[in-house]
Order: C-alpha cells, then structure tokens, then sequence
C-alpha cells in the first residue's frame, strides 16, 4: 500500500515530486496500458502532474511509448515544465478545427480542458469551449479510448446530511457554466453511444494542492483576517496526487455506454471546523460571515473508492502542510476556487 509523504515539502520543486509519484496500485492497474497517450488541456492546474505520473507508469512497465501534453501554452514556463521532464508538447488550439486535425493519432485520450471563470457572460464562450469544443475532441479520437474530466458541480445541490450526490442523481445545476459541463459530458456520452468509444467520465469536486484549492482559500483568508462565507457551509475535497492516482486508473473502466465516477475524498467537511482549526494552528482570530445552508454541492465517492481504493492523505496532513507553506509564504497560483459561490456565476 502506497504511504502518502508525511513530510511537507520544502519547495515548489518537491512539491511537484510528491504530487506526481504513482503508487503501486496506478501502477499495475495500468498494466495493459500501451501506445501514445495525448492529455489534452495540459496545461491547466492538474496536467503537469498527471503527465508525470503517467509517464512513470509507462517507464515502470518499460515502455517507450510517449506522453505528449497539449495546450495553447499561454505560458512558456508551463510548456518549459512538461520539457524539462521529458514529456513531449504540441502547442494547439482545441477548438480549431485544423489544429484538432493536425494532432497525432493516440489509442488513449486524457481530455483536461474546458473553461470556467469570467464566462458569466460569456455564453458563447462556454458554448464554444464546454460543448462544442469536446464535441469535435470526441470526433476526432473516437477510435482512442478516452477519460474526460468533468465536475461535481453538474450535480443539484444535496442535503448536507446525504452522503452527497451519486452517479445517478438528477442533474439541474444553476448557472450557466454547470449547464456547459453537463453538455460537455454530453458530447462525449453521445459519441460513445452512437460509435462505440470507450469513454470514462470523472466528476472531481475539489482538488487540493498547496497553491490553490479550498483549504489553500479558507487558510489564507483566516492568516489575512478576513471573514470566512458559511453559506456553503461543507465540501468534499482531496488531496490532488490521490485524485491523478484515481484519475488514471479510470482509464480501465472506459466503456461504451460511458462509465462515470466520482472522484472526491470521502468526508463531507465543515467549513467552519476547518476555520476555526486554521486559526487555531495559526495562532489567530477567525470571523464569519452567514450561515451554513442546508444544501450544497456534495459527491458521494463510494462508487470509486470502491474500485481504486480510498485517498491515502488525511486531511490533518493536507492542512498542517498548508498552514507551513503559507506561513513561509511560499508561491501560491492565486486562482480562488469560489466554492462559496451558489448561483453558479463564476
């Protein structure tokens, strides 16, 4: 049994180390794993990590098969990372037409892009990346077998009380963007459905790196002296090396009709009880602001856990790591998750 690291890493560098080692079970679930692999959209939050990970699946099992990480790279020093490590990258637009065409056939498709924030607005926008965009993805690899990423906020909200929602629950999210991710689930279920493609569909709610992340907004806000919003007052979270490890062993139970999981840890956590924890270990003083409603946006896991095993970072661990990054006031992405957020504009 993989033992998550116990001591919090020192640098961004290490960091990366821990969140992209694969345990034992990634690596011989993926045992049958062979060929190229794209993960597209690599350039987001997650991708380095699961690139890397990925990677060392394939040269534990002594394949040269290659990992090649898409994305526009905005960012040079984003496409610098893959490099370094020896991930190979193509710089691509998903939603051209030409460039979709141009990227190289692969028998396995990680699919991580998407958008989210400052599209309230933007209904076109959402349109074209969040449906139409996975539409033609899907299209274009429906000989591949593919994991697409999706999140548990196409879920309504639950009763805190409920375990959170499961695979099966209904679907009628507010706002605008969580109506896109269910049309994104949608392109990849139809084209599933109607060619045969083996699809799997991850619902992650709340990945937690020490840059950004629930815990990362909730920590720093109480280090700030700012009042912590209890309206959305609970949250399932897990610690973002669990969720990749998870994440890639999806890639089994790819199937037509399209499997679809759960990735999440298992605890409904009060936001609350993680505020006053961070003021305590910090030493300060925490105020609120609201009340705890009686519906939020909650996963049940148990689907996944089942299969992969449960998340191996405790949340003692992923806080105290964060209260000692924080307080060394080490980088962090400054990329707010608004979990607080309830009418589903982002």
């Amino acid at each position: 049994m993989f033992e998550s690291a116990t001591i919090c890493p020192t640098t961004v560098s290490d960091l990366d180390d821990v969140l992209s080692q694969a345990d034992d079970e990634v690596i011989n679930r993926l045992i049958n794993l062979r060929g190229d692999t794209l993960v597209l959209g690599a350039g987001g939050k997650m991708g380095y990590h699961l690139a890397r990970m990925l990677k060392s699946v394939y040269q534990s099992h002594g394949r040269p098969d290659r990992v090649i990480a898409v994305s526009r790279f905005t960012s040079s020093n984003s496409r610098t990372l893959f490099e370094r490590d020896a991930i190979s990258t193509i710089q691509a637009d998903l939603s051209d037409q030409k460039m979709l065409a141009s990227l190289p056939d692969a028998p396995n498709i990680f699919f991580l892009a998407g958008v989210k924030f400052g599209t309230t607005q933007q209904p076109d926008l959402l349109r074209k990346m969040n449906q139409e965009m996975p539409l033609s993805v899907a299209e274009r690899f429906s000989d591949s077998r593919i994991v697409a990423m999706s999140t548990g906020c196409v879920y309504s909200f639950t009763d805190v009380d409920s375990g959170g929602s499961k695979e099966t629950d209904s679907m009628n999210p507010p706002g605008e963007y969580a109506q896109s991710c269910i049309a994104r689930e949608k392109a990849f279920e139809k084209v599933s459905q109607e060619v045969g493609t083996a699809v799997s569909i991850v619902r992650l709610n709340y990945s937690i790196d020490l840059r950004y992340g629930v815990l990362v907004d909730i920590a720093r806000s109480v280090k700030n002296g700012e009042p912590i919003d209890l309206t959305t007052g609970y949250v399932n979270i897990i610690w973002q090396r669990d969720a990749i490890s998870q994440i890639l062993q999806s890639w089994t139970m790819a199937d037509s009709p399209a499997w679809i999981g759960n990735v999440t840890g298992a605890e409904t956590v009060s936001v609350r009880k993680l505020a006053e924890e961070f003021a305590k270990k910090m030493q300060k003083k925490v105020r609120f602001t609201g009340s705890e409603s009686t519906t939020c946006w909650l996963s049940n896991s148990e689907k996944a856990r089942t299969l992969f095993g449960e998340p191996p970072m405790p949340l003692t661990r992923m806080m105290d790591w964060i209260v000692s990054w924080i307080s060394r006031e080490m980088p962090t992405m400054n990329k707010p998750t608004h979990f607080q957020t309830r009418d589903g504009n982002y």
